[in-house]
């Protein structure tokens, strides 16, 4: 069964191995999680809980906001999310999830939005090849043929520079190195999506479980 926690993203330090090895982690803060809501198959035509994570002022929370949590006697957060393929049966409304819902050695998916990195050209932004940057060569880093002169447009799909980043992004089969229960803070080998103070959300990994 899927299980997954909420948290946010202070930044990247190493650890060492028990053999020595330097292993580069990413620190995800995860204070418990409220289980918002339970959504079932018939009430809502699926299974699912929805968790919060890190409290938001009233002040500055909608009235709908207000009532959705008083329901989990809780206050209302600044992020919430739906984690699907759970057993409903396992959580109760107004129950803590911890870190300690995931251990050592697994297997999870993280997911963020990535750094926003602006207006860029397509060999950044679509991973193209440039041109010959010889004298005499008029193409260097341009995007390419448009496509057919006939239609007199471009083509839907054709890669062209524009916005990029700021995306819902997902890793896959990142493994867990440690997790602190007491300071409520999970590592993660690797680097995960996103900016320092982030939102991240941790999922069982789905193509581990699938190869199991």
């Amino acid at each position: 069964m899927n299980k997954g926690i909420l948290g946010k993203k202070l930044g990247m330090t190493q650890v060492f191995s028990e053999n020595g090895d330097v292993v580069p982690v990413t620190v995800i803060e995860a204070m418990p999680n409220i289980v918002m809501q339970k959504k079932t198959i018939e009430t809502d035509g699926y299974e699912a809980i929805q968790i919060g994570f890190e409290d938001k002022k009233k002040t500055r929370a909608s009235q709908p906001e207000k009532g959705h949590a008083d329901k989990a006697g809780t206050t209302p957060k600044r992020f919430v999310k739906e984690i699907r393929g759970v057993n409903v049966e396992e959580y109760e409304v107004g129950q803590e999830i911890k870190v300690d819902l995931f251990s050592e050695g697994e297997m999870v998916d993280v997911t963020g939005t990535s750094k926003g990195k602006g207006f860029q050209g397509v060999i950044k932004r679509h991973n193209q090849s440039r041109g010959p940057m010889s004298h005499g060569s008029r193409y260097h880093r341009g995007p390419g043929s448009l496509g057919a002169v006939d239609p007199a447009r471009v083509f839907k799909g054709k890669p062209l520079p524009g916005r990029m980043g700021g995306e819902t992004t997902t890793l896959q089969n990142l493994e867990i190195v440690k997790v602190d229960a007491e300071r409520n803070v999970i590592l993660v080998k690797g680097n995960v999506p996103g900016p320092k103070k982030g939102y991240v959300t941790i999922q069982s990994a789905l193509k581990a479980a699938k190869a199991e």
